[in-house]
């Protein structure tokens, strides 16, 4: 810990933006805080990511340590983990798209009396249905949520209903600052307030993309420290997703050096979200609750 009698003031000029979301305070670090290790150093947040559906995207290892086998009862076992924040993927086919807004407005009525934490809707990752899946999430939200996410081929069809309920949008880039700073521009220019951005560097997972992840969310946040104020939004992170891609994480057929397959599992998500956190994310989505209940422990 440095000497806090030195002048460090030299160091930082900016701090990342603060966004007041149901109570949480997202963002407002800054590098002199961090440097100090003192009670100003923005702390991440935490969020559990639970689908929609459960379908053949988790593996069984997950689905076990959930114990749930529909969404209401992953909903109460997310509401009582220790997650800051609760995020649903609704993970909707192409198909059945129409058929399933109706449900999920019903579900969205439904869902005012459950909710107990701040929430993330998330899409489906597939453009043609988050054009038009995630304006009507905003659009019937019962609550100020975090909607995930909008690229550079999507905003302009999810901006307005996000603008009109003022929502919280997560901006999605494929792991490039310049493309990360022009499509906070572009969101701006058609009226989002930056207050209401989070960047998502689109992180690469444990493993030959981490390094890419880590770099691009540093050098983000140093160009926010520098005084770029179109990258100076907080960070969001989606691990879970990124974790349970890698054959490490979902599959037990390695050998017996490799440890516990449930422990390698959730060590492999928890490695992912430590090197995000020290590179600057402010949030980060997972999908085991070991894994918060670990990373709470340690940071």
């Amino acid at each position: 810990m440095l000497d806090s009698n030195l002048d460090l003031s030299f160091h930082i000029k900016e701090k990342i933006r603060e966004i007041d979301f149901s109570g949480l305070k997202i963002g407002a670090d800054s590098s002199l805080a961090f440097m100090q290790e003192n009670e100003n150093c923005a702390k991440p947040l935490y969020a559990i990511e639970i689908p929609y559906i459960i379908d053949s995207t988790y593996p069984k290892l997950l689905t076990d340590e959930w114990g749930a086998r529909n969404f209401e009862a992953l909903f109460d076992l997310a509401n009582n983990t220790t997650a800051d924040i609760v995020s649903i993927k609704f993970n909707i086919d192409e198909v059945k798209l129409d058929t399933e807004l109706s449900r999920i407005k019903i579900f969205l009525e439904e869902l005012k009396n459950k909710i107990t934490k701040p929430l993330i809707f998330r899409g489906a990752n597939k453009t043609i249905v988050d054009k038009k899946l995630l304006p009507f999430l905003a659009k019937h939200a019962p609550k100020r949520v975090i909607i995930a996410f909008a690229e550079e081929n999507s905003y302009e069809e999810i901006l307005p209903e996000v603008i009109a309920n003022n929502h919280v949008l997560v901006l999605r880039t494929p792991i490039d600052i310049n493309i990360a700073k022009e499509l906070n521009i572009l969101t701006t220019d058609k009226g989002l307030s930056p207050e209401n951005i989070l960047i998502d560097p689109d992180m690469g997972g444990l493993g030959y993309g981490l390094d890419y992840g880590y770099s691009i969310i540093e050098k983000i946040r140093q160009a926010a420290f520098d005084g770029d104020t179109m990258l100076n939004m907080p960070i969001i992170a989606f691990i879970g997703e990124e974790s349970y891609r890698a054959k490490e994480a979902k599959t037990d057929s390695f050998s017996e050096q490799w440890g516990d397959y449930k422990e390698r599992a959730a060590m492999w998500e928890t490695a992912g979200a430590t090197a995000m956190i020290s590179a600057g994310a402010n949030i980060v989505v997972l999908w085991n609750p070991k894994s918060i209940k670990v990373l709470k422990g340690l940071i």
